[in-house]
């Protein structure tokens, strides 16, 4: 049985011990840590066994913390000067870095993570905070003379950035942390209040983040972290003191939101699952280590996951071989044991539509290359499946995203049929290609309907320096470092009349 090993003394008053030994959270409502009589059991992938609990919080409790944060916190956070703004940053980096053996561990035990992976999630997370200063670059607004019009002459405008409010951070299972702090920078630096609803399935790294901006300094009244269900978060959407959502999820999840919400700014990273253009002069042993890597790293369970192999003929049967070498490479099992590499699936129903989308390929023509098993009930092998180009599209796995590690392999004559299927996908997060000649390289990059395109590498979305976010029925805005501002400020133009004050001689 998987359980939670002793905190460090700075989270123990976070937690009561329950009687059959599990951890039972409280959680940061603007200024409090508050429980509730309800609670929601949170289990861990790894055997699906319950390891911590959190308080079930209803809605006149969230009623209540959000008129606090509205009339106090959002101008509490707006009254600290950005310098100071900063130097919180600082200081919280620094106590993450100081506690991250504890984020490790809830990373690797609540979300099934290999040690490695979840270190690099910590490390993200300190390097997210540290360069909360590229940020600012946005901010600073402009000046507009108003000599280029007859009808605002002698007057002059200056163009401020500010704050919306609130903003209502909705983050995903996959990266709790990590999502948790990119979110929380770029709306703070800002001037923003900062609402937080983590996944309910991985809500700990939240939890244990809002006590860290604690102990820095973060004003107690501009924070708070509401566990609940997502869908009992209607309510909460609809609240007009909330000007900004924020969230990382499904398509479904945003489009609900949306027609929930309102009017109100949204920033949305939603459904995915890439495409990889692999093209007939393309190194064939390290293009099949990046794609395997895409398609396996945290099992797959990532927005930027490849899920679609369009390969020129040329090389089609080469990259196969290669593709299945790399795969028999990868260790699943338990996360906790440094010899695996790909651990378990946050839950079983999508081990469930695993098996329903391999029964779906099978139906109509395909061929699973490699893998295909249910190694339990949330462990699979990595899986490789082939299906002919004029078969494609029908397919549950072309229609939906299946959020772990399957990989379908299509044979394409040419550059251009491989645009146009990667094309067709409702998705339009990320793109991959894969080859040397720059004029085709340049073609798919002009013609390709995403947001990123990455020239001989996996998709990667790392800390957000170079911004990401999708297309179509793949999101709303763009999540990265100096460009996420934009969508939780707000332009103030304010106009200085100067008629016949004599400061202007115009001829």
């Amino acid at each position: 049985m998987v359980k939670l090993n002793e905190l460090s003394k700075e989270f123990q008053d976070l937690y009561t011990i329950d009687s059959d030994g599990v951890p039972h959270f409280k959680t940061f409502l603007a200024g409090t840590w508050a429980s509730s009589k309800d609670f929601e059991n949170v289990k861990s992938p790894i055997d699906l066994e319950v390891y911590a609990r959190v308080p079930r919080l209803n809605y006149e409790m969230i009623d209540s913390v959000i008129a606090n944060i509205h009339y106090k916190g959002r101008w509490e956070i707006r009254d600290i000067p950005g310098e100071k703004r900063l130097k919180l940053y600082d200081r919280i980096a620094n106590l993450l870095d100081k506690y991250r053996e504890d984020f490790i561990q809830v990373l690797v035990v609540g979300n099934g993570k290999t040690v490695s992976s979840a270190r690099g999630e910590v490390n993200a997370s300190i390097e997210r905070l540290l360069r909360a200063d590229l940020d600012v670059r946005k901010l600073y607004g402009e000046y507009v003379p108003g000599d280029w019009s007859s009808e605002s002459l002698e007057s002059e405008a200056i163009i401020r950035r500010e704050p919306l409010g609130i903003v209502l951070a909705i983050t995903p299972f996959n990266y709790p942390l990590f999502d948790v702090v990119n979110k929380f920078v770029y709306s703070t630096v800002a001037g923003n209040a900062f609402v937080l609803k983590p996944a309910i399935s991985t809500p700990i790294p939240a939890i244990m983040f809002a006590k860290l901006a604690e102990i820095a300094g973060f004003p107690k009244n501009a924070l708070a972290v509401i566990t609940l269900p997502g869908k009992e978060m209607d309510k909460v959407i609809q609240d007009k003191r909330l000007s900004v959502i924020s969230i990382t999820g499904s398509t479904e999840t945003g489009e609900h939101i949306m027609k929930v919400g309102g009017i109100k700014q949204y920033i949305m990273e939603l459904g995915g699952g890439d495409s990889v253009i692999v093209m007939r002069d393309a190194d064939i042993a390290s293009t099949a280590q990046k794609i395997v890597t895409g398609i396996t790293s945290y099992s797959g369970q990532r927005c930027d996951s490849i899920k679609f192999i369009f390969a020129e003929s040329e090389i089609y049967e080469k990259l196969k071989s290669a593709l299945i070498e790399e795969l028999k490479k990868i260790k699943v099992g338990d996360p906790r044991d440094p010899n695996v590499n790909m651990g378990p699936i946050i839950d079983s129903k999508t081990v469930d539509e695993f098996e329903f989308s391999l029964k779906d390929v099978v139906e109509k023509g395909g061929v699973i290359l490699y893998g295909g098993k249910r190694l339990g009930p949330t462990y699979i092998e990595p899986t490789l499946v082939e299906a002919d180009k004029s078969k494609v599209k029908d397919l549950y796995l072309y229609k939906k995203e299946v959020f772990l590690s399957i990989a379908v392999l299509v044979k394409v004559n040419d550059i251009s049929e491989a645009i146009s299927l990667s094309n067709e996908r409702r998705y339009g997060l990320d793109a991959a290609i894969f080859g040397s000649d720059i004029n085709e390289i340049r073609r798919a990059i002009r013609f390709l309907e995403v947001g990123a395109v990455y020239i001989n590498d996996f998709p990667r979305h790392g800390i957000g320096y170079f911004p990401f976010g999708g297309r179509k029925d793949s999101g709303i805005g763009r999540e990265g470092i100096g460009y996420t501002i934009e969508d939780v400020t707000t332009y103030k133009t304010i106009v200085y009349n100067y008629r016949g004050k004599g400061i202007w001689e115009y001829l």
